[in-house]
């Protein structure tokens, strides 16, 4: 019985020493600075309040708190989210409900979850003022 105990004691020894070394991998890692997947802009006009619905073509979401908006004849807005939103920036999908024709800086949109093969409401967070931009092309990586 002594050398079974002894066993698993020295299992869970081995097994905690592989946990505090993996532990500190883990936050040598999230030291680094990640690289941003937000491109790079130029800021071309003042901030607006809101953008026309029919005016919006598409929409990129970046990070968890950068939107931008591509509009009809190539302009773009850049919207940043006053807080961040959970969840934004890994499902890259959003709603919006307003009874308006524009999107406004006081409405909010919905992170849309893709949870086992079917959407779900995810968080709700409020959008900020829509600022004209014009990305800037980065040179490609080698």
């Amino acid at each position: 019985m002594r050398v079974s105990r002894r066993l698993i004691a020295a299992s869970l020894f081995a097994t905690g020493a592989a946990l505090f070394a993996f532990q500190s991998l883990v936050l040598a890692t999230e030291d680094r600075p990640k690289a941003s997947r937000v491109p790079p802009a130029e800021v071309v006009g003042e901030p607006v309040s809101c953008i026309n619905l029919a005016q919006i073509r598409g929409s990129q979401v970046r990070d968890n708190r950068t939107i931008d908006f591509m509009m009809a004849g190539g302009k773009v807005y850049r919207n940043e989210l006053p807080q961040q939103c959970g969840n934004l920036g890994f499902d890259r999908s959003f709603t919006y409900s307003t009874s308006l024709t524009q999107l406004c800086n006081v409405d909010i949109i919905t992170v849309v979850q893709n949870v086992g093969g079917g959407l779900q409401r995810g968080a709700s967070c409020g959008l900020g003022m829509f600022t004209p931009v014009k990305l800037v092309k980065q040179p490609k990586k080698r």
